[in-house]
């Protein structure tokens, strides 16, 4: 008694070729398109949005200005993103940036009070706190996108 087993391989082209985008595809591209694609979300967060990644609305500002882009736009100038063949990044590069992401009480280094002008007004207190109003970081509907990005990318490949 003997067993044969044959394996026909002709069809495996067809195959193989629609495997070649999953392996054979330009990684610092896709980061690069990811990246670019970020910064886009977060600027758009800054200018349009005024929420959080969570959905969470800003708190507004005292003088009741355009919340985050009014001195200089420090902020929504300093927006940028890298990338690499294994990684997207953007965010900030502002020195001041994280501030405004995470919130801060800021008390006078020396003296009594901080001084500082407001609204025309010179003004006087012992410390002031500014709520958080987050930036960077994905909403679901900024992960969609992504998604939707990169199914594109390995879509157009085929």
């Amino acid at each position: 008694m003997s067993i044969s087993i044959v394996v026909d391989a002709s069809d495996f082209g067809d195959v193989f070729r629609k495997l070649r985008p999953l392996t054979e595809f330009d990684e610092v591209e896709l980061m690069s398109t990811i990246g670019a694609l970020g910064e886009s979300q977060t600027r758009r967060r800054i200018e349009e949005e005024k929420t959080g990644p969570d959905g969470q609305a800003w708190p507004p500002n005292l003088q009741g200005t355009p919340i985050l882009v009014e001195t200089g736009q420090h902020l929504l100038y300093s927006i940028a993103w890298t990338a690499s063949a294994t990684e997207a990044e953007w965010g900030s590069t502002w020195e001041y940036a994280h501030v405004h992401q995470a919130g801060m009480t800021i008390k006078p280094k020396n003296g009594k009070a901080l001084q500082f002008q407001l609204g025309g007004k010179f003004v006087m207190a012992k410390s002031v706190t500014i709520p958080a109003r987050p930036f960077v970081g994905l909403s679901e509907a900024n992960r969609q996108e992504i998604m939707d990005v990169v199914s594109d990318m390995f879509g157009a490949l085929q």
